[in-house]
């Protein structure tokens, strides 16, 4: 069997940083190959090299042994490479099919638009790899797995033979996920080449007939997965070994420490988000609230943090209402929040770590000097500290800009802030989301450390198994409403996933709501 792809030699550099160090990648055709690595490792560079996203300071690419230049996506596209995004590249207010043929409208003889017969084909190629998506449906109306299955065929209509997947479960519930992977290996029965970008070993696995490991720029190993374990993969990419099981002193709660009555929340629109929702932490305790991707959680998080008005209900901190209160108060009142989108809400990309670190209390003493100058100094030797304690990857130390460091290292600049201010209340979204098992074990340790300290702590992820695992009590919620709230032990994984879908359990088992 011939090589599809062949990436020989890539380099790519970006200032400070070696992204791609002489890396080569070689893909059999019809097979599933998974790229491995840690956050920086230099997995999307290359990919992005790959798609023509980045030009390559040397190296060369082949396809299917010729010689080829992918100067664009536009370029990569004709060349048959397809990439399925892990944030999704759709327009919401958009039907299926003209999110699909979006770029590349079809037109009658005539110059009008021809999406009857652009639906057709959406259709014919839904129904020949099982993708099972309405055409007619509006992005906006239908589940997130769904619109990735859009992606998938947008893909497909564009004649790609070789599909990139970037991190592609990182939102999908577990039986979606299941989904998916049998749409995996239905493409590879139709003569489809898959590379598969996850840090998730279980699905190298499931799916994958060989795997690449990078590790710091650097190509590592290429190994069949059926001649390796799990452990062996992930000491591979990390360069030591691992500790898979999260391991917990027994709980000893306190008192209540955050308690939420009766809230509700709205988004922009007027729309109810959050409907009525009552839930409490204790101190040393940690509640994970599990569900699907727009059900409530992010709006959630904007009521309690302040980032959001609340609609009615109270949120009780210590006993003390916060709801009217605001960003700054909560904090002072030791409310500490991680956010789910760690660019957006959680870091300043131009402001260098040490900057970033002190976001929270720069106002204050020593940060502050008189008259309102920051202490820069200042700044920068509790950065050092926070980048050493916490194993921050960065080449220009406490003044590399955050924006420039890998998405694990972000993570790392922000749970180093939140913990080094010591909130009574840490709020936490999605702490582990993308990133690789070696950040994702030093993270959930940390967490884990803050509740041995008596912190109370709320987690929302769409990682079944942080759940599962990190949570002492596990609350799940569907269209904004808690449906069922259980101490760790209680129920199953299965039971969680179907209560994310919409479903409660009662003693009698599972049932529809």
């Amino acid at each position: 069997m011939g090589y599809a792809i062949e990436m020989l030699d890539i380099t790519k550099t970006f200032p400070g940083i070696i992204a791609n160090d002489n890396i080569t990648l070689q893909v059999k055709e019809n097979e599933v190959h998974a790229l491995l690595g840690e956050n920086g490792a230099g997995k999307s560079t290359l990919m992005s090299v790959l798609f023509g996203s980045y030009s390559p300071d040397a190296g060369t690419i082949r396809l299917r042994g010729d010689d080829v230049k992918i100067f664009s996506p536009n370029v990569a596209t004709e060349l048959g490479i397809g990439m399925v995004h892990q944030h999704f590249k759709l327009v919401h207010n958009y039907t299926v099919t003209e999110n699909i043929v979006l770029g590349m409208e079809p037109r009658s003889r005539f110059g009008l638009l021809d999406l009857g017969s652009a639906r057709k084909r959406v259709e014919q190629i839904s129904e020949q790899y099982g993708l099972h998506v309405d055409a007619d449906a509006l992005v906006e109306d239908i589940t997130v797995g769904q619109q990735q299955r859009v992606e998938i065929l947008k893909t497909l209509y564009r004649n790609a033979d070789i599909i990139i997947f970037d991190e592609p479960t990182a939102v999908l519930t577990p039986q979606e996920i299941d989904e998916l992977m049998d749409i995996i290996r239905l493409l590879k029965k139709e003569g489809k080449t898959i590379i598969l970008i996850t840090h998730k070993l279980k699905e190298i696995k499931a799916v994958a007939d060989r795997c690449t490991v990078l590790r710091r720029g650097k190509s590592i190993n290429t190994v069949t997965v059926a001649d390796v374990s799990e452990r062996q993969l992930a000491e591979m990419m990390v360069g030591r070994s691992v500790e898979f099981s999260i391991k917990k002193k027994p709980l000893h709660a306190g008192n209540v420490v955050l308690s939420i009555r009766n809230l509700t929340v709205k988004d922009a629109l007027d729309t109810v988000k959050v409907n009525d929702l009552s839930i409490d932490v204790h101190a040393g305790e940690i509640v994970g609230i599990a569900g699907v991707d727009g059900n409530g959680q992010s709006e959630l998080m904007y009521g309690l943090t302040g980032l959001s008005p609340i609609a009615s209900g109270q949120i009780l901190l210590d006993g003390k209402d916060i709801s009217d209160m605001t960003i700054r108060e909560r904090i002072e009142r030791g409310l500490g929040h991680i956010p789910e989108d760690r660019q957006k809400h959680g870091l300043v990309g131009p402001f260098s770590i040490g900057e970033n670190i002190t976001l929270k209390d720069y106002f204050k003493g020593p940060f502050s000097a008189s008259y309102g100058i920051l202490n820069h100094p200042a700044m920068d030797e509790r950065g050092v500290r926070l980048i050493k304690e916490f194993d921050i990857r960065a080449g220009q130390g406490t003044a590399t800009p955050a924006g420039s460091l890998s998405g694990g290292n972000q993570q790392k600049v922000i749970v180093a802030r939140e913990i080094e201010l010591s909130p009574q209340v840490l709020l936490v979204a999605q702490p582990t989301r993308g990133l690789d098992v070696g950040a994702i074990e030093y993270i959930r340790g940390r967490l884990i450390a803050e509740r041995d300290k008596g912190k109370a702590i709320l987690l929302i992820s769409f990682e079944l198994d942080e759940i599962m695992n990190l949570c002492d009590t596990i609350a799940t919620i569907s269209k904004g409403s808690i449906v069922g709230i259980f101490a760790q032990g209680e129920v199953t994984e299965h039971d969680i996933g179907l209560m994310m879908a919409g479903t409660r359990k009662n003693e009698g088992g599972v049932h529809t709501v």
